[in-house]
């Protein structure tokens, strides 16, 4: 099993401790097997995100530096893909096209986002379901 991380997703672990969001990034983590992928635009898409100043300011004990050392360790514990196919315009925001192409590129079985209805016709054309943290996470508890 193979994912690709949403950036909404990564801001919400930021925003809460609470959340499906929050428990997947720290599973993330522990897991011993690399299951997420990213690319190099998308990593770029989570450093511009994530350390927008209307962001930063709800994580107010956390650093540009600190955000950059967690993107390093999302990083670390995952697939790097180069984009050796590119499937834009497919979708209707072009940053979710960026997110699709490191899935398929990367031969992943979900893409994991809030946004479900931005990823639509993925599932039938790719063979990538799109699913909610939450829908992920009980996935997950039920094997």
């Amino acid at each position: 099993m193979k994912f690709v991380i949403d950036t909404n997703v990564v801001l919400s672990a930021l925003y809460s401790n609470k959340g499906a969001s929050h428990l997947l990034l720290r599973w993330l983590f522990q897991h011993p097997q690399r299951l997420n992928i990213v690319s190099t635009p998308l990593v770029i898409e989570f450093e511009d995100v994530l350390t927008r100043p209307e962001h930063m300011q709800r994580y107010p004990l956390l650093s540009q530096q600190d955000i950059g050392f967690f993107i390093d360790d999302i990083c670390a514990v995952s697939w790097h893909q180069k984009i050796y196919y590119l499937w834009r315009p497919y979708l209707p925001d072009p940053k979710d096209d960026m997110v699709l192409e490191t899935a398929f590129n990367g031969q992943a079985d979900y893409i994991i986002t809030h946004n479900i209805r931005d990823f639509r016709g993925v599932a039938e054309s790719f063979a990538i379901q799109p699913i909610t943290p939450g829908d992920f996470w009980r996935l997950q508890q039920e094997k």
